[in-house]
């Protein structure tokens, strides 16, 4: 070994340098990876995705692109990482029972609600939804900073302008080093509403806002039970414990027959491996009640569920089936976010709205300044054009 190299050896503890390189691997996986940002909602990977749909034109008005295409161009300029990571993320903002509000429109097979996977990324076409779109608005009037992107040859922006409530809109979810994340979807003119309220009123109360935000709104649907006080605790902490059930209701037959029709299900579970839990319990005679479990889902989702007998109790059958099987979930709620100064914090509902708020109202003073800019270079040119022309013949 040359005697440079020998000279620059340093002694160093175990520990010492274990706890520094394992400190870093844990701030990365918080920091660049894990936990959105409470301003767009979006992890670097999705706001990468978006960014470079962007560049490559995939605007909702215009045609598709290969997903191979769009992968390709995010590991290659802004996420040095493994492609089917990237393209597993780019499948969940396209799918509608996985998205509130899909952030990209797929063609293609994405998957579905049973759990298949989506086609490989040579099959599959994605551009840009409505919401994408409002989320990129005014990104190119200095509404946002850029920083240099990983091998500094290009740079990509560091927050979205976010003209969409889109981290409770559409939730997320994630796991780092020492924390997590889970975040329900909400209705989005609910979250509006409440925004509007709380610009009108800067010292209103999260009860207030509940009045408006009734609670999370799942893509998949389902019905939450849960009482005002359980869900004030968890709104103003940003931690609980949500139950979701199934929507059903009872459809009678001739000759005083009857069955239960189910058209929604908790969110993110799978209805295959719901209808397969079922059967199994019915096999080990766990489910007295239930004669007969039926998939009759098209598009849209319908489960057909026989009693035993026609003297069966419909609610007795189902509170049977919400003990015992996944018709009934439990959505775990922890509100951890990045926030403005990409420090991890665990915020309540009030907390998560001003902080959007904020951001979209330096997002519109800055966009405000730029266009000030724009027109006072304008009006600077037009007042030498004006100048010769009233001087033309001496020019």
């Amino acid at each position: 070994m040359p005697d440079d190299l020998l000279g620059n050896v340093q002694d160093t503890k175990l520990a010492t340098a274990l706890s520094e390189r394992y400190l870093a691997y844990a701030l990365s996986t918080i920091m660049a990876r894990s936990l959105p940002d409470v301003r767009d909602g979006l992890k670097p990977v999705h706001r990468r995705l978006i960014f470079a749909m962007r560049q490559l034109r995939l605007d909702p008005g215009s045609g598709f692109k290969k997903c191979a295409r769009v992968v390709g161009d995010v590991m290659g300029k802004f996420h040095p990482h493994g492609d089917m990571s990237i393209y597993e993320a780019l499948v969940r903002l396209a799918q509608d029972f996985a998205s509130r509000y899909p952030l990209i429109e797929g063609q293609g097979n994405f998957g579905n609600i049973d759990g298949d996977n989506a086609a490989a990324m040579r099959y599959t076409e994605s551009r840009l939804t409505e919401v994408a779109a409002a989320l990129l608005e005014g990104i190119d009037e200095d509404a946002v900073d850029f920083r240099p992107t990983y091998d500094n040859e290009d740079s990509e922006p560091v927050v979205l302008p976010g003209a969409f409530p889109n981290l409770l809109a559409n939730g997320a979810a994630g796991i780092a080093v020492g924390m997590a994340t889970s975040i329900p979807p909400h209705n989005a003119a609910e979250l509006c509403a409440a925004a509007i309220h709380l610009i009108r009123h800067p010292d209103a109360e999260t009860a207030a806002l509940l009045d408006v935000v009734q609670g999370p709104d799942f893509p998949t649907g389902g019905e939450l039970v849960e009482d005002r006080a359980t869900l004030l605790s968890a709104y103003e902490t940003g931690r609980g414990s949500l139950r979701v059930r199934a929507r059903w209701s009872r459809s009678d037959l001739k000759g005083g027959a009857w069955q239960i029709v189910v058209t929604e299900i908790p969110y993110q579970v799978q209805k295959s491996r719901l209808i397969e839990q079922v059967a199994q319990l019915m096999a080990e005679r766990k489910l007295p009640l239930l004669g007969d479990i039926r998939d009759e889902s098209t598009e849209r989702v319908r489960i057909v569920l026989e009693p035993k007998s026609r003297t069966v109790d419909p609610d007795m059958l189902m509170a049977s089936l919400f003990r015992a099987t996944a018709f009934e979930q439990r959505f775990s709620m922890n509100m951890n976010v990045l926030d403005a100064d990409r420090t991890p914090r665990v915020m309540g509902l009030r907390e998560m709205l001003r902080a959007w708020l904020d951001h979209r109202h330096e997002v519109l003073e800055r966009r405000s300044r730029h266009r000030l800019a724009a027109i006072a270079r304008r009006l600077e040119i037009l007042e030498g054009y004006l100048a010769v022309f009233l001087n033309l013949d001496e020019v």
